[in-house]
C-alpha cells in the first residue's frame, strides 16, 4: 500500500512517517503539488494527505485533479488543516471529495488517532500488517503490563489484538502513557498467553486510546510459546468458551 504525502512541513511528514508507517503504508513525500500530480499515475496511491496550510492555494485543484480518475473509495485524501480553517472551506472540501480534515497540530495523540481512524475506515490496513493479527475476545487468555521507565509505575490495560509481532492494547488510565513517546524502547515488559508469562522487549509504534507496541526482542524460546499458542487458540475455543 502506498501512501502519498503532500506536505510542505517535515514536522508533519516526520510525525505521519512514525505514527502512520508501522499500519503497512510505503510513504512516498512529495514537497510541490505540481510535481505530485505530474507523477500520481506512476505512484498510484492508495491515499494521499495533503497539507492546506502549506499550499493553501493549490490543495483544491489537487483534490478535484485526484477525484477526476480516483474515487474516494479507491483512494481516499485527507486534508490537514491549520486553526484558521473556516466551515466555508471545510464544507468545499468535503464537496470535492476530501475524506476526511485532521488538524495540523499533530503532536496531539489524539489527532495523531483521528487520521489512523479516517484510514483505517477506508483502508483495511489491518489486513496488510506484516503479521496476521488476532482480534483478542474477552475469554481469551492474554495480559500486558509494562513498567513506565520515567516514574516506575506499572501500566496495565486490555490487550484489543496481536500477533506474534507487536499487540494493541487500552490502558487502564491515559495518563499512564504520558511519559511513553513514540519510539521508546520499552525493556520491562510482561505479556501473558495462556499459563505462560513472556517477557518481550517492545516499540511504542502507536499512540492514541488504543495504543500499539511492537515486538523487537523476546528470548526464542518464548516466541515458540506465543506461536504455539496463537496457532491452537481457534482449537481450544470452545472449550475454554464452556469453562468461563
Amino acid at each position: 500500500m502506498k501512501l502519498l504525502l503532500v506536505l510542505g512541513s517535515d514536522e508533519s511528514s516526520d510525525i505521519i512517517t512514525k505514527s502512520i508507517k508501522p499500519l503497512g503504508f510505503e510513504l512516498l513525500r512529495y514537497r510541490q503539488v505540481l510535481k505530485a500530480m505530474d507523477n500520481i499515475d506512476e505512484i498510484n496511491p492508495t491515499a494521499i494527505i495533503i497539507s492546506a496550510r502549506d499550499f493553501p492555494r493549490h490543495w483544491k485543484t489537487f483534490v478535484q485533479f485526484v477525484r477526476s480518475e480516483r474515487s474516494k473509495e479507491n483512494c481516499p485524501v485527507i486534508l490537514l488543516v491549520g486553526s484558521h480553517f473556516s466551515t466555508e472551506e471545510s464544507s468545499k472540501a468535503f464537496y470535492l471529495g476530501v475524506s476526511g480534515l485532521v488538524d495540523e497540530a499533530l503532536h496531539n495523540p489524539a489527532e495523531v488517532e483521528r487520521l489512523q481512524n479516517i484510514l483505517s475506515r477506508y483502508v483495511p490496513v489491518s489486513e496488510k500488517r506484516k503479521y496476521p493479527r488476532l482480534y483478542v475476545e474477552s475469554w481469551h487468555r492474554f495480559g500486558f503490563l509494562v513498567t513506565d521507565p520515567v516514574n516506575r509505575a506499572i501500566i496495565t490495560g486490555d490487550v484489543k489484538t496481536i500477533s506474534i509481532g507487536g499487540l494493541s492494547f487500552f490502558p487502564s488510565s491515559s495518563s499512564m502513557m504520558k511519559d511513553i513517546t513514540l519510539d521508546m524502547e520499552l525493556h520491562e515488559c510482561s505479556l501473558r498467553a495462556g499459563d505462560a508469562i513472556l517477557s518481550p522487549v517492545c516499540r511504542l509504534v502507536r499512540t492514541g486510546r488504543i495504543v500499539s507496541m511492537e515486538f523487537i526482542a523476546m528470548p526464542r524460546k518464548e516466541m515458540r510459546i506465543l506461536e504455539q499458542y496463537l496457532e491452537n487458540l481457534p482449537m481450544l475455543e470452545p472449550a475454554e468458551k464452556t469453562s468461563l
